[in-house]
């Protein structure tokens, strides 16, 4: 008995471990867990599907056409970003509609442009308000005149909301933003396409006022950053019919002056200390006397 059970138990005892074999296959993210999935996934929305449709108008087809001559017929798709600016730029925001478009337009597919659209935070995904206010919150905007924090204060106070809100008229949408590249002139906030340099809260609140009053001026409902018109959800065209678009372009729309335009006044982009662009605001500090040498520059206004 001893003698067959004594080779099991020494073979059990020197078996040969076996070799871990490590596994094939590894998670398709090796970034930790967000709370947020606003900047990866489609969420439907009465405002943003598919059902929804879209197509560029007269004015951006011509628009669409130009560009499409810069690239070779076999990289058209290189065309992707101007495209999808072109399509926020006509209904508002670039809605899961637009880049459907801007895939059939460049024969590209969809999955390639909603890559695009969802890794630049230059694309609106959701509606935003006629006046997109990002303000920037970086150091040197932290550090620079009154620092950002009262100029995000001052915001705050005039409108109600808080950054990532839209007030309740659809009229400003604010948000918070990292570097916008304007340092020199900080704090500074982009609103829409232009920039407002050299910032104080009296000069932001100001200049929320005159857009406000400016927009009530000439009329323009809140929600419509797109092009003028009408629009059940109040934004932009959505459609490829007239509006108000002549063989001109988009001259025949509402002005978008600076001064004097419907009895109201804007201040102009740029620095608002009265500094023409970025040079030192306490006045000239280098080359305020002949340079030395016996170089002598030209007189005659030859190079």
């Amino acid at each position: 008995m001893a003698s067959k059970v004594v080779p099991k138990v020494w073979r059990c005892i020197y078996k040969t471990p076996r070799i871990p074999i490590s596994r094939q296959w590894r998670p398709f993210s090796t970034t930790s867990r967000v709370a947020s999935d606003a900047l990866q996934v489609h969420r439907d929305s009465p405002q943003n599907n598919p059902s929804i449709p879209f197509t560029f108008n007269a004015v951006n087809q011509k628009l669409i056409a130009e560009i499409l001559k810069r690239y070779p017929p076999q990289y058209k798709k290189a065309a992707v970003m101007p495209l999808l600016d072109l399509g926020q730029r006509q209904l508002g925001f670039t809605s899961i509609s637009v880049m459907n478009e801007v895939a059939r337009v460049l024969e590209m597919p969809p999955m390639r442009v909603y890559e695009v659209a969802t890794f630049y935070t230059m694309y609106n995904r959701d509606p935003v308000g006629r006046f997109h206010i990002q303000a920037c919150t970086t150091t040197p905007c932290q550090l620079g005149g009154c620092g950002s924090d009262k100029i995000m204060e001052a915001i705050e106070s005039h409108l109600g909301v808080g950054p990532g809100s839209t007030t309740e008229d659809g009229m400003f949408t604010f948000s918070e933003v990292e570097c916008l590249g304007a340092c020199v002139n900080a704090p500074m906030v982009q609103i829409n396409d232009d920039y407002y340099e050299d910032l104080t809260p009296e000069s932001i609140v100001t200049l929320l006022k005159a857009l406000q009053a400016a927009a009530e001026a000439t009329g323009a409902a809140g929600g419509t950053a797109g092009l003028s018109g009408e629009s059940e959800a109040g934004m932009g065209s959505s459609k490829g019919a007239d509006r108000n678009q002549g063989e001109r372009g988009v001259t025949t729309q509402a002005p978008r002056g600076y001064s004097g335009k419907q009895g109201v006044t804007l201040p102009s982009p740029g620095p608002q200390s009265g500094r023409k662009t970025c040079e030192n605001i306490a006045g000239l500090t280098a080359l305020t006397e002949e340079p030395w040498g016996n170089e002598k520059l030209r007189t005659d206004g030859q190079l």
